[in-house]
C-alpha cells in the first residue's frame, strides 16, 4: 500500500514514456530477494518489470499499469541513522527544476509500505531509454584506454556527439541559473528519451546550490574535475581548505567535456586522466586524440568539437566558462547527417526499413499498386494480390502496434524505403525486434528508427553507412 503526492498539481499522472531504462547507480548491497512485487500508486496498482539499477542507497524500477503506461520507480531505504535525507534531497532538487525538456520528469512521490511493515520513500520517475553509458559499451570494446597501447578505434558519429553535447549543455544552462550544480554528471546518468528524442539528466542526489555544498564528496572517478579531487581529498584527511566555499558550476562542465571525449574517440578515459601525462599537459592529449581519429574520417571538421572539449577542460575552473557560452560554440551550427548506427541505437516512434522495395517494383505500377504478404515469411509474390504496397504494409505493420502514417518515397532522398509512424516509440520498437531479420521478395528486412522531428518535417537524411 502507499500514500501518495503528486508534484503536479492536477494530481494527474503525465502520459508516461512507454521505452526503457531509467537507471540508477552501480550494484549495491540491496537484498534482491526485497524486490517488490507491486506498487500501489495513485490509488493504482503498478506492476514491477524488472529492477533497473541499484545503488546503496536506492533501487530503480520498471513499473507498469495496463498494457500502455509505464514509468520508473526510485524507491530509497533509510539512511545510516534512519532517516530519509537522500530522498528528501533528490525530492527537493527536482521539484525545483521541473519543467525543461531535457531534465528527467518527477510525476510525483509516495510511501510504499511493504508485507513485511516496512515503509519506504519513492519518486515516480519519467521512464527513459538506452543511456550513454550502454552507446559507450558499443564503441568500447576493443580498446581500454590510451594506455592499452591498442589500435585506435573510432567512437560515435559527430551528429550523435553533437546532438548530446547540445541536449546536456541546455539541461545544465538551465540548471545553473537556477543556481544548481549537478555534480555527479558521468555517461549513465545521461539518457535518451525515444519519444522526445532527446538527451536528458537524471540523479540528482549529490546536487546542490552553488555556493552552500552540503556533500563532502562530490562526483564519480573518471569524471571527477581537479578542484573536486582536491576537495574529495582534504575531506577524507579531514581537512578543509582555507577559504573554501565548495565547488561550483564549472564541475559539470569538466565530466561533460570527459564524456564527449568518450564518445568522440570510443575510448575510456578513466586511466588517462589519472596519468601524470594528462596533469602535466591535457590539451596535447586531446589534440593527439583529435588527430587520431581524422586520419579515419578526414572529411569531418572536427576541430570546432575539439575546442568546445578543451574549453571545458582547463584545469583552472576559472577559464572553462559556461553551460550558456559553449552554446555559442561554432560546432553546433554545422549541420551533421546520423549514421546507420545511430539510428540503430536511439529508438523513435518512426520506424524505417530497408531492403524492401527496389526500382523493379516501384517504376512497375501494378506491382507497385498490387501486392501482398505471406504472414509467415513477409514475403511479397506480386501482382496477383489484391491489396496494393502501401495497404499491405501497413496492414503487417499495424500486427505491432497504432500506425500513424506510412511513406514509400519514390524518389531520392529514401527512395524505396519504408517509414512508419507509430503511435508511440513503444510500438516502434517492438516493431522493429520483430520485423528485423524477416524476408521480404527473397531479401532479408532491416529495421532502424528515424528522427521523428525530420520525418514531420519531410526531410528524409542521406544516412552515412
Amino acid at each position: 500500500m502507499a500514500h501518495c503526492s503528486s508534484s503536479d498539481p492536477s494530481g494527474k499522472i503525465p502520459r508516461p514514456d512507454s521505452s526503457a531504462v531509467l537507471m540508477a547507480g552501480s550494484p549495491g548491497t540491496v537484498d534482491q530477494a526485497m524486490k517488490p512485487v507491486l506498487f500501489e500508486i495513485f490509488g493504482e496498482i503498478w506492476n514491477v518489470q524488472a529492477r533497473l539499477g541499484q545503488g546503496v542507497s536506492a533501487s530503480v524500477y520498471r513499473v507498469s499499469s495496463g498494457r500502455t503506461s509505464t514509468a520508473a520507480v526510485k524507491e530509497f531505504l533509510a539512511d545510516a541513522q534512519g532517516g530519509d535525507y537522500g530522498y528528501h534531497k533528490e525530492r527537493s532538487v527536482l521539484e525545483d527544476i521541473q519543467g525543461h525538456k531535457n531534465i528527467v520528469t518527477l510525476y510525483g512521490v509516495f510511501t510504499n509500505h511493504s508485507h513485511v511493515g516496512v515503509a519506504t520513500r519513492c519518486l515516480l520517475l519519467e521512464l527513459l531509454d538506452v543511456s550513454v553509458s550502454e552507446l559507450l559499451v558499443s564503441t568500447q570494446g576493443q580498446v581500454g584506454s590510451l594506455q592499452s597501447g591498442g589500435a585506435q578505434q573510432q567512437g560515435h558519429s559527430m551528429w550523435l556527439v553533437q546532438h548530446c553535447a547540445r541536449d546536456i549543455l541546455e539541461a545544465l544552462a538551465f540548471l545553473h541559473r537556477e543556481g544548481y550544480v549537478h555534480a555527479d554528471l558521468k555517461p549513465r546518468n545521461v539518457l535518451w528519451s525515444a519519444d522526445d528524442e532527446c538527451f536528458k539528466l537524471i540523479d540528482f542526489g549529490l546536487s546542490f546550490k552553488e555556493g552552500n555544498q552540503d556533500v563532502k564528496y562530490i562526483q564519480t572517478d573518471g569524471y571527477r574535475a581537479p578542484e573536486a579531487e582536491l576537495q574529495n581529498s582534504l575531506a577524507q584527511a579531514g581537512l578543509e581548505a582555507e577559504g573554501n566555499s565548495g565547488c561550483s558550476t564549472t564541475v559539470d562542465l569538466w565530466s561533460l567535456g570527459i564524456i564527449l571525449l568518450e564518445m568522440y574517440s570510443g575510448i575510456k578515459l578513466k586511466d588517462t586522466v589519472r596519468s601524470p601525462k594528462w596533469k602535466d599537459n591535457s590539451a596535447a592529449i586531446v589534440d593527439h586524440i583529435f588527430a587520431s581519429n581524422s586520419v579515419v574520417c578526414p572529411a569531418i571538421p572536427v576541430y570546432h568539437l575539439r575546442d568546445l572539449i578543451k574549453s571545458m577542460l582547463h584545469n583552472d575552473p576559472k577559464h572553462r566558462g559556461t553551460a550558456e557560452t559553449a552554446l555559442l560554440s561554432p560546432f553546433f551550427s554545422i549541420p551533421f547527417a546520423p549514421h546507420i548506427e545511430d539510428l540503430v541505437l536511439l529508438p523513435s516512434p518512426v520506424l524505417r526499413l530497408l531492403n524492401l522495395i527496389d526500382d523493379s517494383h516501384l517504376h512497375n505500377e501494378e506491382e507497385y499498386e498490387v501486392g501482398h504478404f505471406e504472414d509467415r515469411r513477409w514475403k511479397y509474390t506480386g501482382a496477383r494480390g489484391t491489396t496494393n504496397i502501401l495497404e499491405d504494409m501497413k496492414e503487417e505493420c499495424q500486427k505491432y502496434g497504432s500506425v500513424v502514417s506510412l511513406l514509400i518515397p519514390k524518389e531520392n532522398p529514401g527512395k524505396g524505403q519504408v517509414f512508419v509512424e507509430y503511435a508511440n516509440a513503444g510500438d516502434s520498437k517492438e516493431a522493429q525486434r520483430l520485423l528485423t531479420g524477416r524476408t521480404f521478395d527473397r531479401k532479408f528486412v532491416v529495421a532502424t528508427f528515424y528522427p521523428l522531428s525530420a520525418y514531420k518535417r519531410g526531410y528524409l537524411y542521406q544516412t552515412v553507412q
